[in-house]
């Protein structure tokens, strides 16, 4: 195999170069051009740290048969520009280009939470202007292409929850906020104190907040004190709107009084401080955690309304239940004929038949070939929800 073999569907790529979804045939290492004999998509970092190791310096992809993710793929948008289409400028930007954009709001998000967590664990006081600025492009985003936040948003890394649940309870009540018509300055300032709302976590226990079980009632009285700790760092933070502070300080009340940390009760709580209760719980739910495996958000929304009347508000639950849809942007679930995939697009959908990106077959128990299910047009339905923990499968490559 020579050079010859370079195409408009097969090219040679450097190391650095290679992604995940991408579909590698052939690789150059020091006897030359040598093919593989299974080639297929790179489904995990560990497969191209492999590679490296065993002193792969170039790979030969074929990019028809690579994952639209990758990168490689071009735009119909680039296509029809290419071809010297002045009317393809206008084009919307695509699915994966959305998708990269919210990864740089998020990514920007959690270091953000990650510098002032730190900061704010060596007494220096919380600065608003930059969480206003992130709170901005959340709810652009959203407004934009609310799917497209929904997929980036499920990707979790269990080693940093505190980050990604602190940004994405801020998500979840834009999102939330946006579905019950809340005007856009009240969503600025939901979103800002959903992204704080743990802040003060940073003065608990490690061993307690990092414990891998149960903890015991004395633990518990513990973790409860960092609604405490930030009822301080919130009266020291200047600029803070009393809509992000009851965000805040106000998801772990409870409609009969038994929350804390001050036990409020009923039309105590106003509606921003139930939502914030309500987003707060699901999140926990559907994350992995060192201790459990993430939930399904169907099995999330069950406990959700066994909590009402008396911790959450029911109406509002059933209107989050809306908001986010059975089968979630994101989620994964299995088909009807046992193929795996993630829910793709559900805009202007009824929440039975999304596009479900297929990547797994469980009756044959492989990956398959990437596939778009169009439910509206397809014999196969969604048979239920899962949690990827349950199958020996990860669908982090394919979002």
């Amino acid at each position: 195999m020579s050079n010859t073999l370079e195409s408009n569907d097969v090219i040679k790529i450097p190391m650095s170069r290679l992604a995940l979804g991408m579909f590698v045939t052939a690789i150059d290492n020091a006897n030359g051009t040598l093919s593989i004999t299974n080639p297929g998509q790179i489904k995990t970092q560990e497969s191209i740290n492999k590679l490296l190791k065993n002193g792969i310096k170039s790979v030969w992809v074929d990019v028809e048969r690579s994952a639209d993710s990758c990168g490689l793929k071009k735009t119909s948008a680039e296509v029809e520009l290419q071809k010297g289409n002045p009317l393809a400028r206008k084009a919307k930007p695509s699915r994966d280009s959305k998708q990269a954009q919210v990864k740089v709001i998020l990514n920007e998000a959690k270091s953000l939470v990650r510098k002032v967590l730190s900061e704010t664990y060596g007494g220096k006081a919380i600065e608003v202007a930059p969480f206003e600025e992130i709170a901005d492009k959340m709810i652009e985003s959203v407004m934009d292409d609310a799917d497209a936040m929904k997929c980036i948003s499920a990707l979790r890394t269990k080693d940093a929850y505190l980050l990604e649940h602190s940004v994405n309870v801020a998500f979840l009540l834009v999102t939330f906020g946006k579905h019950l018509g809340l005007d856009k300055d009240l969503l600025k300032q939901m979103a800002v104190g959903g992204i704080l709302h743990d802040i003060g976590k940073i003065k608990v226990d490690n061993e307690i907040l990092h414990k891998p079980g149960k903890l015991t009632p004395q633990e518990f009285e513990h973790m409860k004190l960092h609604q405490v700790y930030a009822v301080d760092i919130m009266a020291q933070t200047q600029g803070l709107s009393q809509v992000s502070k009851d965000v805040c300080l106000m998801h772990h009340e409870k409609l009969d009084g038994r929350g804390y940390p001050k036990g409020l009760k009923g039309d105590e709580i106003p509606l921003h401080g139930r939502m914030s209760c309500i987003v707060d719980i699901f999140d926990a739910l559907t994350a992995t955690r060192c201790y459990k495996e993430a939930m399904s958000p169907a099995a999330a929304f069950k406990i959700l309304i066994s909590l009402t009347p008396f911790h959450l508000d029911q109406a509002l639950v059933y209107e989050f239940i809306r908001c986010v849809g059975i089968y979630p942007v994101g989620s994964v679930v299995q088909l009807s004929d046992e193929r795996i995939g993630i829910v793709w697009e559900a805009k202007n959908r009824d929440a039975l038949h999304p596009v479900v990106k297929c990547f797994y077959s469980l009756k044959h128990k492989r990956y398959t070939e990437v596939t778009m299910v169009d439910l509206r047009k397809s014999e196969v339905n969604i048979e239920r929800g899962v949690s990827p923990g349950t199958l020996d499968v990860d669908p982090t490559p394919f979002y």
